[in-house]
């Protein structure tokens, strides 16, 4: 089983953070146009189980990805299960007429640019990503992936990572949540 090991924090100041990926030797990709469509179950309340179902869709393909209820208080470590769906808008929207016709529930859509760098720390292997989500701002992701056996280390190496790269007050909540939130506040 595949566990999602992740931080995020808001970003005051994107290029100092860049500077610090320079040191840590982080290899830029090429950044991505994301747009994530969210679904609720049409059963449970995904809200308060805390899961998550989404279609991913970049420019030339697109994923659906479920995400188990957190596993801590510390970190945003979860079960994350990711299914390629194809190539093109047009399968996203057909997988996403699925789901409405089995029931399930449309809530909102979350739009981002995301800048990935990858890099070693500690022997394991991470992600960062520079996302700028429309209608929140600036904020940095660390990630690094561990089985059922290797959360435990994977974890504390995460907050080692941030803590060098002085992050403080990580944000819990997803960009959905946040979003829906600042939705419900106007």
């Amino acid at each position: 089983m595949q566990f999602e090991v992740e931080l995020k924090f808001p970003l005051a100041d994107s290029r100092a953070f860049e500077a610090r990926l320079a040191e840590l030797h982080a290899v830029p990709a090429e950044p991505l146009k994301q747009r994530d469509i969210y679904f609720n179950h049409p059963s449970r309340d995904f809200a308060h189980t805390d899961e998550a179902l989404r279609i991913r869709c970049l420019d030339d393909a697109a994923h659906v990805t479920y995400k188990g209820p957190l596993q801590d208080r510390l970190t945003k470590t979860r079960r994350e299960l990711e299914i390629p769906l194809g190539t093109g808008r047009e399968t996203a929207d057909q997988f996403a007429e699925m789901l409405l016709a089995l029931g399930f529930r449309r809530v909102r859509e979350v739009s981002k640019m995301r800048r990935p760098f990858h890099f070693t720390w500690e022997d394991r292997p991470f992600e960062a990503a520079l996302d700028e989500v429309d209608g929140l701002g600036s904020y940095c992701e660390l990630e690094t992936l561990a089985d059922e056996a290797d959360v435990d280390a994977a974890r504390q190496s995460l907050l080692a990572l941030a803590a060098s790269c002085g992050l403080v007050d990580s944000e819990r909540r997803s960009y959905l949540q946040l979003l829906l939130e600042r939705d419900a506040a106007h």
